[in-house]
């Protein structure tokens, strides 16, 4: 017969001591487990959008730099890190599962994997289908982070946040991070998801230190559609990355784009992510952006 493993996920609370907005649930994160010293960034965007293509490029640019870098997938595909690593990590909640859940077990090779150039990368991966919450996940896998000791030498941390989904639990992240950065393209259905993503930003920025720090249009020739959104809501463009083929070849070959062939529309991405890097550790300026309504949206964007 079989069994029912119930693994220890924790319930929603909904509203309590510091509640980020009204009828919101949330997973509340012990408050002292903070990441540190660290420029720690959260990236979100619809699915599909090149969230892990563009966090673990953005990665590798902060690693040219010098800096010592952690990034942190947040999705159960766990693929975020594979064009850092080249292989699927295993995920902190796939390993706790195989020590019944005693975090006092492991070591830090058991969850923490170095790729390309020194980048170190973890994959959080998320709870069983229709179970449990991202929230907790997020929330173990920066203590078992801090309990190694392990976010004392890191200088930059990025989360790569699952899809465009902006619940309690999967906007925890949020709750760690310095600035969150929101990839869209030139579409309805992507700056639409961008509008959700900035009203969990500012619900989370009403009580955590987390604000907008700009958009990243990706996958997209033009940007007039984001320029109608940004000038509208208080956004700005922080970096565009074009739909090129080298991109998407690079995603195939499991490698980065400081590790394709030589072409002058490579060369432009490049020097594109080196400097949206550059930006990011100056500090962008906060963006107190406002979202718009549902039907404002319908309103805004499309040929005049």
């Amino acid at each position: 017969m079989n069994e029912t493993v119930t693994l220890p996920f924790p319930k929603l609370k909904s509203g309590g001591g510091r509640p980020d907005g009204e009828g919101s649930q949330q997973v509340q994160l012990d408050p002292n487990v903070k990441i540190g010293n660290a420029k720690v960034f959260a990236i979100y965007g619809k699915g599909g959008i090149g969230k892990s293509t563009t966090s673990s490029n953005l990665s590798a640019a902060f690693s040219k730099m010098g800096k010592r870098v952690l990034q942190i997938g947040c999705d159960p595909k766990h693929d975020s890190t594979f064009t850092l690593t080249k292989k699927m990590l295993p995920t902190v909640i796939d390993i706790l599962e195989t020590v019944d859940f005693h975090a006092e077990e492991l070591r830090p090779e058991d969850f923490v994997f170095e790729g390309y150039n020194g980048v170190m990368c973890v994959e959080a991966g998320g709870p069983p289908a229709g179970t449990g919450c991202g929230g907790y996940v997020v929330g173990q896998t920066v203590k078992l982070l801090k309990e190694h000791h392990l976010l004392e030498d890191t200088d930059v941390v990025i989360f790569d946040v699952l899809g465009d989904v902006v619940c309690g639990g999967f906007a925890a992240p949020l709750q760690h991070a310095d600035r969150a950065m929101i990839i869209t393209a030139n579409d309805f259905d992507s700056i639409f998801a961008m509008n959700r993503i900035v009203q969990a930003i500012g619900a989370k920025a009403k009580n955590y230190n987390v604000r907008l720090g700009g958009v990243i249009a990706n996958r997209s020739a033009a940007t007039d559609q984001i320029d109608k959104y940004n000038a509208r809501t208080g956004l700005k463009l922080a970096a565009h990355f074009p739909d090129l083929d080298v991109i998407r070849r690079s995603r195939l070959k499991k490698s980065t784009i400081f590790e394709m062939e030589d072409s002058p529309a490579l060369a432009a991405v490049q020097k594109e992510y080196m400097r949206l890097a550059a930006s990011l550790w100056l500090g962008p300026d906060p963006l107190p952006a406002v979202p718009l309504k549902d039907r404002d949206i319908f309103d805004l964007l499309g040929f005049d």
